[in-house]
């Protein structure tokens, strides 16, 4: 028994129990000093050699032979493991550059040389190893636009991809033409530089930093850093996990990096199913076709995303034996090609040959409109249709006009596109319809002066707006949701006219109450007369209506009328891309790269010598702290305080006892109690009824 009257063995189960979680921080901490520490610091290569870490070139040519004297003498005969490992750290050594990395950085990239050797010559004597070990190789002067300060870093108003690379690395001189090709695809949306780690002050500024304080460099070199624009501390430093090539490295840049989109492949199957049918008619197609299937260049999706609302952007892998499928298409010979697809009815655009950001920027510029462009929110100040604004010929003239095609979409609307995109031609170009120039002449001056412009409107998406310009019993056949299978698009023209005298005093901003800048927002600053055309579909009908219509406007007194006009609605929402960087991790990191990293981060972390003390500190404060609790529940007490702390037990014990019995006592009785103290037997009678 122990002292306080339990038994021994449950005692000490009991005190186990208490004190398990110091015993359990002081079996980690000499877990940790004894176990995890020694392999997060294995012995250095100076340790090989016996010197200290640091040591100079000429101090290690010295340890190598004073170990070489004693095996040429035969004093020792060392082991071709031993002898393979000091003769790795001399080569090692001994190499100024191999040996900046090596102290600086802990970079031995050439470590799988000596485990080769040890598994060639495992049977061998030492005499039979082939020396040298590591071969040299030049890296070359072939650094390119070199960075040399921190500020020179930080001062650019492009984002910024860095390679940290090193003139003694196998495996940069080998990257260094996967750069190149790098750097072609990121020309106009990055700046590209290289630091070589012999810039140690610029160097360590991009290296990561142990707890021991090492700089280090992950995954070696060559190693790739981004700054995004605006970046100018190394808070916001991006770093590269994933696999050096061109296409990893870009997507990454483009996505993480600069926040651009992702341009998705489209087979020959899947391409007017998930790509012409949904990007909306209002758009141009992009097409680029590939041979290799490489990601989007960063400037493609530049241009991507700064034409989103006028263009949608595919890509599609070249294969040679799709090449009539192709041809047949878009008349595409061969890759890498673009294609802009545009109105129905209309040829495609087609660009053969390499891209570069320029060359796309210029097809972009005169390929993103279609020949009709469609009336949207977008476009209806560009192309002249909207009363708040004004004509393309500027703001000096005074009455311009709009033709507008307003229907549903379907092979009628499309029909009727095509038929009022060749009157535009027509009366541009001088076509040799036979109509009588003098009744055209009204149109085609119109044309010449930017007075006139053609759209068409999605009677179905924009209902509001084009029932008020077609306000009449039929005009469901054109405006809004199909009710049935009629479709019937419909051709009319627009004069907008502002008043001069009006527009001067808006724009001194003269307004006297507010009652009168409500009444003037009730209105567009242009009056607006509509003329709708019943007449047949012929285009030579059609260019004297319009010709006529644009005469009587010009030369007549018409009134007046100024209106309020339906918002155009936008067909599509701004995309989450457009509004800033993409959350979306890049797919040039998979999971593989992700479980890796936090791998890596907690193995940072194991290796941190402060860990064991401290583990050690918190065993013994903790065992402190629940001994001296301990010691404060159990004063120590004198043999006449026993007698009197047992009779109040005692007493206690007693009083508990008496309110259990008054509480049965109280309870009523139950059919589980063997017998009520007042029960009797009820008499039976002898039968079931009186």
């Amino acid at each position: 028994m122990a002292g306080d009257g339990k038994p021994v063995g449950s005692s000490m189960a009991w005190k186990m129990k208490a004190y398990a979680l110091p015993l359990l921080l002081f079996t980690l901490s000499l877990f940790y000093q004894l176990a995890v520490l020694p392999n997060s610091f294995p012995p250095s290569h100076y340790d090989v050699l016996g010197i200290k870490r640091y040591s100079s070139v000429e101090e290690v040519k010295d340890a190598y032979e004073r170990l070489s004297s004693k095996w040429r003498s035969g004093e020792e005969i060392p082991a071709t493991v031993d002898f393979l490992k000091v003769r790795y750290a001399f080569e090692l050594l001994t190499n100024p550059i191999w040996k900046r990395d090596y102290d600086y950085f802990g970079i031995d990239e050439q470590l799988s040389v000596l485990d080769a050797a040890k598994l060639q010559y495992a049977e061998n004597s030492f005499s039979h190893v082939d020396l040298p070990l590591i071969n040299d190789t030049s890296f070359g002067d072939q650094a390119l636009n070199g960075m040399s300060s921190w500020d020179g870093a930080t001062n650019n108003s492009k984002p910024l991809l860095l390679l940290l690379y090193s003139k003694g690395s196998n495996r940069c001189a080998r990257f260094l033409e996967t750069w190149k090709r790098i750097a072609d695809f990121l020309e106009g949306t990055a700046t590209i530089g290289m630091v070589e780690v012999g810039e140690v002050q610029m160097a360590t500024s991009f290296a990561e930093r142990k707890p021991t304080g090492q700089f280090f460099f992950r995954n070696g070199l060559p190693s790739l850093v981004a700054l995004p624009s605006g970046c100018q501390t190394s808070d916001c430093l991006m770093r590269f996990e994933g696999d050096l090539s061109v296409d990893a490295v870009t997507d990454w840049f483009a996505t993480s990096v600069i926040g651009l989109p992702r341009i998705l492949y489209y087979s020959k199957e899947s391409l007017v199913q998930n790509f012409m049918a949904k990007s909306g008619p209002h758009k141009v197609k992009v097409i680029f076709f590939s041979k290799t299937g490489e990601r989007a260049a960063p400037f493609v999706r530049q241009a991507a995303k700064h034409y989103w609302a006028h263009a949608s952007f595919g890509f599609v892998l070249w294969r040679e034996e799709d090449f009539s499928f192709w041809w047949n298409s878009f008349e595409i010979e061969s890759a890498p090609a673009v294609v802009f697809v545009k109105d129905p009815g209309l040829r495609p655009v087609v660009f053969h040959g390499s891209l570069n950001n320029s060359v796309l920027l210029d097809l972009m510029e005169n390929n993103n409109q279609h020949e009709l462009p469609q009336l949207r929110s977008v476009t209806s100040r560009k192309l002249g249709c909207d009363a708040r604004g004004y004509s393309q010929a500027g703001n000096h003239v005074t009455s311009w006009y709009c033709v507008i095609v307003a229907g549903r979409l379907s092979p009628e609307l499309n029909k009727m596109r095509e038929t009022l995109r060749r009157v535009q031609e027509l009366q541009s170009g001088g076509g040799d319809l036979s109509i009588d120039k003098e009744q055209s002449s009204s149109m085609v001056m119109a044309l010449k002066s930017k007075r006139l412009t053609f759209a068409w409107l999605d009677g179905e998406a924009q209902e509001k707006y084009c029932s008020f310009y077609l306000q009449s019993e039929t005009s469901y056949d054109t405006c809004g949701p199909r009710r049935d299978v009629t479709d019937e698009p419909k051709l009319f023209l627009v004069r907008y006219k502002r008043n001069e005298t009006e527009a001067d005093i808006e724009a001194e901003k003269t307004q006297k109450n507010k009652w009168n800048a409500l009444l003037n927002e009730d209105v567009d600053p242009a009056s607006q007369l509509v003329a709708r055309y019943n007449g047949s579909s012929e285009i030579p009908e059609i260019i004297k209506w319009i010709s006529q219509t644009i005469s009587d406007g010009d030369t007549r007194d018409l009134p007046f009328y100024r209106t309020k006009t339906p918002d155009l609605v936008p067909e599509d929402s701004e995309p989450m891309w457009s509004r800033g960087a993409q959350s979306v991790l890049s797919k040039s990191i998979g999971v593989k790269h992700s479980f890796r990293r936090i791998i890596s981060r907690i193995s940072d972390h194991v290796g941190d010598p402060r860990i064991g003390p401290m583990l050690l500190l918190g065993a013994l404060m903790s065992f402190g702290t629940i001994w001296l609790s301990r010691s404060q529940q159990k004063p120590h007490t004198q043999p006449g305080q026993q007698n009197e702390s047992a009779e109040e037990d005692e007493a206690v014990k007693r009083r508990r006892e008496r309110s259990r019995n008054a509480r049965k006592k109280d309870k009523p009785p139950s059919m589980t109690d063997s017998e009520p103290k007042d029960a009797y037997q009820m008499p039976m009678s002898d039968s079931d009824s009186e």
